[in-house]
């Protein structure tokens, strides 16, 4: 898959690697890197090769947001909301895990790709935060919340303030943060960790994360337990339990 504003490879097998590539400009998210990163996703949703995708951004910055250049030019604020609200939700509802590899700032839009992912991990230079609402774009909240609990996330939003890998680590933003050098091999060691269980039991695990997250117990419960136990659970058992069990 070629494209112009991010790279894709193959980083390990069963895990694709997804980097934002456009290092002069931080990383910032343009409506050509928005609908690549759709295009991508959408290829890899498909692919039964694929099974995790880390996010990661080129040199020394993860994102720092929305490319702001975009939003001086009147005559693509259609294509800017269309191909964003497409993004965002083509992020969140992707069916396989998604590791956030934070490699620098993670501003505004670089901070909600981040909330949007599954797992996320740091780099010790990593800085976070929300610098668009003092200029009034809102930013969001939801996915936030979810992660760090609706004060912090609260704060953050309404302050636009910046915290560094280690208050992120401290209110569980972050599940780890390593040097620089370690970051892509741990993200990559993360990925290889989930692929030891079988495919279709982390889809169907993904799948509640997606579907579950304003259910009450009973609802969750249902879907957690009951349909996963008559749908995936006893079906393993009867074909004998083994390693790695229907991964392909």
């Amino acid at each position: 898959m070629e494209y112009s504003t991010i790279q894709y490879r193959q980083a390990k097998d069963g895990i694709g690697l997804i980097t934002l590539n456009r290092p002069e400009k931080r990383n910032a998210i343009n409506i050509q890197m928005r609908i690549e990163i759709s295009d991508c996703l959408c290829k890899l949703e498909q692919s039964s090769d694929i099974n995790v995708v880390i996010f990661t951004g080129a040199g020394s910055s993860f994102s720092a947001g929305f490319d702001l250049n975009e939003f001086n030019n009147p005559s693509i604020f259609d294509e800017l909301f269309k191909s964003s609200s497409k993004y965002h939700r083509d992020i969140w509802k992707f069916s396989k895990p998604t590791i956030a590899a934070i490699n620098g700032a993670a501003m505004g839009g670089g901070f909600d790709l981040a909330t949007l992912c599954d797992i996320r991990i740091c780099s010790d230079s990593a800085i976070f935060g929300h610098p668009e609402v003092k200029f009034g774009a809102p930013p969001l909240y939801t996915p936030l919340r979810w992660i760090v609990k609706d004060g912090i996330a609260r704060e953050l939003c309404l302050t636009g303030r910046k915290i560094d890998a280690k208050e992120a680590l401290r209110i569980g933003l972050v599940s780890e943060i390593t040097n620089s050098s370690d970051l892509l091999r741990r993200a990559i060691e993360i990925g290889e960790t989930i692929l030891e269980a079988p495919s279709d039991t982390i889809k169907y695990i993904k799948s509640y994360f997606i579907g579950n997250t304003e259910k009450g117990f009973e609802e969750s419960f249902l879907i957690e337990h009951d349909k996963a136990f008559q749908d995936i659970l006893l079906p393993k058992a009867k074909s004998g339990f083994s390693l790695r069990n229907g991964r392909r």
